[in-house]
């Protein structure tokens, strides 16, 4: 997993997604530590977009459009999976195209929060998620980094999943950290929304 092209992509993503997102689409930032089993990523938060595009009558296939335009290839359209896990291999984008849905974010006990229509939520590597419950119509795009391939762990990592991911963490410790200004190129944002930068 190479962190420089998800960097490149993830600055990409934020610049040229203000043709697609709304003017509200101000970042929440999630640090979340190591939960029980759940590993959790304690160097990059987890980003929450209220709001990032606006309504249209598909809103999937703009999302694809952008993350695809942006290097973030789309590779489902789902829910999500209504038991907690992580990817210990890609970071994750999911765009929320249809409906609400009630998640935890963290492992057991974590951070529960209602994501609806237009809303994006970037996970970063480690970052436990669980639907709790959804509309019948909730409906997400879920894509990865070019290059990226996901894996679903549902346990603690063990010795196959710990070596590639303390691998990714010490790089990410090296070469990222979170800083402000999502997009610097669009005047509506301000220094409260965050991105993830080298």
């Amino acid at each position: 997993m190479d962190r420089r092209i998800f960097s490149a992509g993830l600055a990409l993503l934020g610049v040229r997604m203000g043709t697609g997102m709304g003017a509200d689409a101000n970042a929440e930032a999630l640090q979340l530590k190591r939960n029980g089993w759940m590993p959790n990523n304690e160097v990059l938060p987890a980003l929450l977009y209220r709001t990032a595009f606006a309504p249209s009558a598909d809103m999937a296939s703009a999302m694809e459009a952008t993350f695809e335009q942006n290097g973030w290839p789309p590779q489902w359209r789902n829910g999500v999976y209504d038991f907690h896990h992580y990817h210990s291999t890609a970071h994750e984008v999911l765009g929320f195209a249809a409906g609400w849905g009630r998640l935890v974010l963290g492992g057991e006990g974590g951070h529960e929060l209602v994501l609806k229509a237009g809303d994006v939520a970037l996970l970063p590597a480690g970052t436990g998620h669980c639907k709790l419950e959804a509309s019948g119509d909730f409906l997400v795009v879920g894509a990865y980094p070019k290059g990226e391939h996901w894996d679903i762990c549902r346990s603690a990592p063990d010795a196959e999943t710990l070596g590639p991911y303390a691998q990714s963490a010490a790089r990410q410790k090296s070469t990222y950290a979170p800083v402000s200004a999502w997009c610097t190129r669009n005047s509506e944002w301000n220094d409260e929304n965050f991105c993830w930068a080298r």
